[in-house]
């Protein structure tokens, strides 16, 4: 039963955190200008700042596990999966593993948009025949 409320409360503060994702992608562009990355870029430092806050939060309370569950994983994750990418870059920083951070920092960024290039143009390349 404690496994389920776990989820459940992910998964409600995923979908909050995926919502105001995509109020807040649909509304900065108009007070910032039109131009797309406006929006996910707010979207992205915001959550990174916000879960810089929700971890140092957290390791004086770490007593409030759910809480934890319902912000970190669930709302911050929904809201934008950039905060976890920082979160864990943080951590590895704090932890005295430099290197890795800067190889994490590399590879997570060629990486995945090298993958998004790669499936695109898959994908593209079938669908032209």
């Amino acid at each position: 039963m404690e496994g389920l409320l776990k989820l459940l409360l992910i998964a409600a503060g995923g979908g909050i955190g995926a919502s105001i994702r995509y109020l807040m992608s649909m509304a900065i562009p108009t007070w910032f200008g039109r131009i797309y990355l406006w929006g996910t870029l707010s979207v992205n430092i915001l959550g990174s700042f916000l879960i810089g806050l929700a971890w140092a939060y957290f390791a004086h309370n770490s007593d409030q596990i759910n809480l934890r569950l319902f912000l970190i994983v669930g709302l911050l994750g929904g809201f934008t999966t950039y905060s976890s990418f920082s979160l864990e870059v943080l951590n590895l920083f704090k932890n005295g593993h430099t290197q890795v951070a800067l190889l994490y920092i590399l590879a997570t960024n060629t990486l995945a948009i090298g993958a998004a290039f790669a499936g695109y143009y898959l994908l593209n390349g079938i669908f032209k025949g």
